[in-house]
């Protein structure tokens, strides 16, 4: 499947599950597609913490003065407002932050999330992503069901952790996994996949519920 398409489908899936009025972060790369599929009617502020609130789409033409907390152009919608990094993080670790969707590198099956380094290779920082997943009052990891054939759910992290247990949803080009204290329950399989195959592509052991729902994305 093309890499576009992929970020379709796990963009608009999750922008399905944000709430008219909520306070959301979107991490740096395929998160950042969620703000173009909001549902119609649904008001959404978008938070970056960089210091801006009130984040609008990508413009079509960059602005360097006016980016995202990746360094990526962005624009700001009428009542949007800038300050600085203090203000930002206080809104982040006081918990007004209603949803974070932020990429992965390893998930478990204990909702622990390793996403900010690979021992060996050379990384900017970890960035606000663990005060990001430990202030949100919900967690939703984008991510590509593997990376080159190796699995990223998995039964147990072998990463170095970004945060432990904060993660309650998982949406990738295959399906959408809740992650509860049970562990990992498969909730949607999208019509890219099936449930043999998201199994076989998963590390952790998969609770699959009588009521799965199967769901077509490629309409």
């Amino acid at each position: 499947m093309e890499k576009e398409k992929i970020i379709e489908i796990i963009a608009r899936r999750i922008a399905e599950e944000l709430k008219d009025g909520y306070l959301v972060n979107l991490g740096i790369g395929m998160p950042t597609a969620v703000s173009n599929y909001i549902p119609p009617g649904v008001h959404i502020v978008l938070q970056s913490e960089n210091g801006m609130i009130g984040m609008g789409e990508r413009p079509s033409e960059a602005n360097m003065r006016l980016v995202d907390a990746g360094g990526v152009p962005s624009s700001i919608n009428e009542g949007g407002m800038f300050f600085d990094s203090a203000f930002s993080f206080g809104l982040i670790r006081g918990g007004h932050v209603d949803v974070t969707v932020l990429g992965a590198l390893q998930v478990d099956a204990k909702g622990n999330l390793a996403n900010w380094i690979i021992p060996g290779k050379l990384v900017p920082g970890m960035g606000g992503a663990m005060d990001l997943v430990v202030g949100s009052k919900e967690v939703i990891v984008a991510m590509e069901h593997t990376a080159k054939g190796a699995k990223k759910i998995l039964k147990e992290c072998t990463l170095p952790l970004t945060a432990r247990g904060e993660v309650n949803t998982i949406v990738t080009e295959k399906g959408l996994m809740c992650v509860g204290a049970e562990g990992i329950v498969l909730c949607e399989v999208f019509s890219t996949s099936s449930i043999e195959d998201i199994m076989q592509h998963t590390e952790a052991e998969l609770i699959i519920p009588k009521d799965i729902r199967f769901v077509n994305v490629e309409a």
